[in-house]
């Protein structure tokens, strides 16, 4: 039986557990994919305090350790059902049941991909989902934009600032975010909207991104760009579904939880960007971590 079972190894999960451990809590933590989340993608993070500058896996692996070299229990394993039994949690997954007396859920969220051949491999080396992460390493060059909601216009008004070029390519021939955004966006003399275009094929030489191909969606024309940075700004999907019997989940499918982390289910805290939240970056998914294991604590200690 676990005191707190962490269901996510990103940065909100593993600070979650950072914080149950150093309470003297025992904690398994519970990842289906790569422990680090997101952040463990990006090449360089120049905006956690403290640290000029660090690559997202070093920074994962640092977590990593720190927390396993504290007890954590971690395992590869991914989650298939939570079900509360009286005060206890029964956590399954594909290899067995786990129990615990609370669980924290950090599932983050997933970027949406275009799907073509090469984006996985090229994620860090020329393609990105993040302009706050990494936009700056692109500073002085010509850059393409993917996307025509809110992120996608914040993202084109942030490169733009320090990108020599930054080319925004939308599905249709409109944007579909707020006007104050779009019109600032296109007082911008840096910038160029490509409207009605379709990204068909990512340009690498010996692994890093060198160009795109896009296409006209109307006209079938052929359109090269040749940037060495691309930016997907196509939305992001939460990965809550397997908790949506436990939970309250809103319309997008992120869960309710309120600045506390705490859930529609007592002994169940949400933490980082898997749930309702304006502003998700490292800093604020560490914070969530911080605090849903503090609540996490409180709550065993009551019970």
């Amino acid at each position: 039986m676990n005191d707190i079972i962490v269901i996510g190894a990103g940065a909100a999960g593993m600070t979650a557990a950072l914080y149950a451990l150093r309470s003297g809590k025992s904690v398994l933590v519970l990842e289906s994919e790569n422990f680090g989340g997101q952040i463990s993608y990006s090449p360089r993070v120049e905006n956690f305090p403290s640290i000029k500058q660090i690559s997202g896996s070093e920074l994962a692996d640092n977590l990593f350790e720190q927390i396993t070299a504290l007890g954590a229990q971690v395992e590869l394993e991914k989650v298939l059902n939570v079900q509360k039994d009286n005060c206890k949690f029964k956590v399954t997954t594909e290899y067995g049941v786990h129990e615990g007396k609370s669980v924290i859920i950090a599932t983050g969220v997933k970027h949406k991909h275009i799907g073509i051949c090469g984006e996985h491999e090229l994620v860090g080396k020329g393609v990105s989902y993040c302009a706050v992460c990494d936009g700056a390493f692109y500073a002085g060059e010509e850059v393409a934009l993917v996307g025509d909601g809110n992120t996608a216009l914040q993202y084109s008004l942030l490169l733009s600032n320090y990108c020599k070029k930054v080319y925004v390519c939308t599905w249709f021939d409109k944007f579909f975010g707020d006007y104050s955004l779009e019109k600032a966006l296109r007082e911008r003399k840096n910038v160029e909207i490509i409207p009605d275009v379709c990204l068909k094929e990512f340009v690498a030489e010996d692994g890093e991104l060198k160009g795109l191909k896009f296409e006209g969606r109307l006209t079938k024309e052929p359109l090269p760009l040749n940037v060495k940075s691309v930016f997907i700004a196509i939305g992001q999907v939460p990965d809550n579904k397997v908790f949506e019997n436990l939970v309250k989940l809103d319309k997008e499918g992120y869960i309710i939880a309120t600045e506390d982390c705490l859930t529609s289910t007592e002994g169940v805290f949400a933490a980082g960007d898997c749930r309702t939240k304006k502003i998700r970056q490292l800093t604020t998914a560490c914070a969530d971590g911080a605090i849903a294991a503090i609540a996490a604590c409180a709550y065993l200690d009551r019970e």
